[in-house]
């Protein structure tokens, strides 16, 4: 019987159960004895000097155990993904109303939140900056490096002469608004001293590796000494790349060595974490009367809120992307991020591709207006191809499907009908088109793997990649089901514990099941290399004689069964040789 789950078939979601059922477990659901719990006391200033933090009378608060600020942390009091320039707790300066402060730890909630409230800060008010073109004019810092975190320069062929040649310029300016994420499950986790010694933090993430990486360097421990085991995450969306409760939870354990626990409320997840970048983009486009792009200049400044957080990433990825899937022989290309003192932004559903998206799409439909042009037809003609050359120079050699993509879209749009709501609503169409780069951008971007068959012949995958609903689980399970020639429901899932698991970086930018898929895929390939070389030892059959097909060896010349995978690996344990793949791929990229 043919087994299931392979790539390219639907089925069930390999976690669904569970979490259908309610048996999944949530950062929020994790109970333990003489549990403590944690609050956050938070800035109210956006931009201000902390003279002294008051302390004393939150402390004696009863029911209290212990209240920290900056001064207890042992380590590196900066975090950040790309720009380490954001404090776990704000010492000298705050720089937006949320800043955290100081933890209070206490026997409950209500007795943890009442303490915060006795804390008292003396501050020293200085000029808010809510506007990034004020940002990069003021004198006044936010940083001591300067209100300007980074800009990005592209430029392809002449961009003066392409406007001398054009026939029609269209010029407009566009704005986007901050926007927060609003995962369903608002950030939270656990943290407690395990039988080892070591510090483990269980919290809502997106990226395990990178929360053991900052809580070692913040506690100033060895990595051995922390673990990170990701809960189920109720959504992310980029939010959850940056490190919320993990840092705060780690420390109080560190001193209390007592399990702590901290769940954000709906607001303080609005106030406290990553939002969308908001961008101002000033474009101007060139063509010629039949359509034909000539040039094209983008001036983006980006506005990244308190701290870098992804603002870099950003911002080069929305110059990549400034031309939208066009080809375009002249460009020009200005992409800038400034620090301000909003909340700080972060990664959300595209590194600014979305935002440029809807610049220079509503570019396309003014020129397509000013030229009498179908939308469809402008967008067509114009539209990237395979062995086409980028803004950034890049040349697409793989297949480049925009064309096909667009064609079809046509075909089925021309047979919808416009038509008038009996509310008096209009119903049209438009046609809107981008295009994506995942993973990192002209970075390394690696991910590693491990697969094993235990004594018993059981099948297990290690992966650190994050699931947070977006289904990398059951992506990761086919291709480990396909390339070893089992059913998915043979394959036992270890995912997202940094004490087991190889790193997979980030769930972001869409990269898990192209870039984890391939390292699950290789490692899966190097153990089965390593079952058939064990089946080919006792079969005294040559390894490329044989095959793994439903779970079992059989001869590739007539399927006749020869072993089964329990075979091969008691065998193989019982002469001391374990049976492991490890997997690592990295994409090539095109240097920037």
């Amino acid at each position: 019987m043919r087994l299931k789950g392979k790539v390219g078939e639907s089925i069930k979601r390999v976690e669904v159960l569970e979490k259908v059922l309610g048996k999944a477990l949530f950062a929020a659901d994790l109970k333990m004895e003489g549990l403590l719990h944690m609050k956050v006391l938070r800035s109210n200033r956006p931009h201000a000097r902390i003279k002294q933090i008051h302390t004393q009378r939150a402390a004696e608060v009863e029911g209290v155990v212990r209240v920290f600020t900056y001064r207890d942390i042992p380590g590196k009091n900066l975090i950040g993904i790309i720009n380490k320039d954001q404090p776990v707790l704000a010492a000298e300066k705050v720089r937006f109303v949320g800043d955290p402060i100081a933890l209070v730890v206490a026997y409950n909630e209500r007795e943890a939140e009442r303490a915060a409230k006795e804390i008292k800060v003396d501050y020293e008010d200085l000029p808010p900056i809510f506007d990034p073109q004020e940002a990069l004019s003021t004198p006044a810092l936010i940083h001591e490096g300067g209100n300007l975190l980074c800009e990005r320069n592209i430029i392809k062929g002449d961009v003066e002469r392409g406007f001398a040649e054009a026939e029609v310029i269209i010029e407009r300016t566009y704005l986007t608004s901050m926007l927060e994420h609003t995962y369903l499950e608002p950030d939270a986790g656990v943290a407690w001293i395990d039988e080892e010694g070591r510090i483990v933090v269980y919290p809502s993430t997106q990226n395990p590796h990178y929360d053991h990486r900052e809580i070692a360097a913040v506690l100033g421990l060895e990595p051995s000494r922390v673990r990170v085991i990701q809960a189920t995450t109720g959504g992310g969306f980029g939010s959850k790349l940056d490190v919320t409760v993990q840092c705060f939870l780690a420390l109080a354990v560190y001193h209390l060595r007592h399990p702590v626990r901290l769940v954000y409320s709906r607001e303080e997840a609005y106030l406290a974490t990553a939002k969308r970048h908001p961008l101002i983009m000033r474009y101007r486009t060139g063509a010629r009367k039949d359509g034909r792009l000539l040039a094209m200049e983008a001036d983006i400044l980006g506005n990244t809120g308190a701290y870098a957080s992804y603002g870099l990433a950003v911002a080069t990825r929305a110059a990549v992307h400034a031309t939208g899937p066009y080809q375009v022989p002249h460009v020009r290309v200005r992409s800038r991020m400034a620090y301000t003192n909003h909340p700080f932004c972060g990664a959300m559903r595209g590194f600014g591709v979305p935002q440029v998206a809807f610049a220079h799409e509503s570019q396309m439909d003014i020129l397509a207006r000013e030229l009498g042009m179908d939308p469809f037809e402008i967008r067509f003609i114009n539209a990237l191809e395979r062995g086409s050359e980028t803004a950034t120079g890049q040349i697409l050699g793989e297949s480049v499907g925009i064309k096909e993509c667009l064609q079809q879209v046509k075909e089925h749009a021309h047979k919808m009908e416009v038509k008038r709501a009996a509310s008096g609503k209009l119903w049209g169409k438009g046609i809107g088109a981008m295009w994506y780069g995942i993973g990192n951008t002209g970075v390394k971007n690696p991910a590693s793997a491990r697969a094993e068959l235990d004594q018993q012949g059981r099948f297990i995958l290690f992966t650190g990649a994050a699931e947070i609903g977006q289904g990398s689980d059951t992506v990761l399970c086919q291709i480990a089901a396909s390339e070893m020639g089992i059913g998915i429901e043979d394959i036992r899932l270890i995912r997202g514990d940094t004490a087991f698991t190889p790193d997979a970086g980030s769930t972001s930018a869409s990269r898990q099941t192209y870039i984890s898929g391939n390292a699950v895929r290789e490692a899966v390939a190097s153990l089965k290399r390593a079952v058939l070389a064990e089946a080919s030892r006792f079969l005294k059959i040559p390894a490329h004689e044989l095959a793994v097909e439903d779970g079992l060896i059989k001869s590739r010349q007539d399927g006749e069964i020869l072993a089964t995978l329990e075979e091969v690996a008691q065998r193989s344990y019982r002469e001391g040789r374990e049976l492991t793949g490890e997997g690592f791929f990295d994409p090539p990229t095109t240097p920037l």
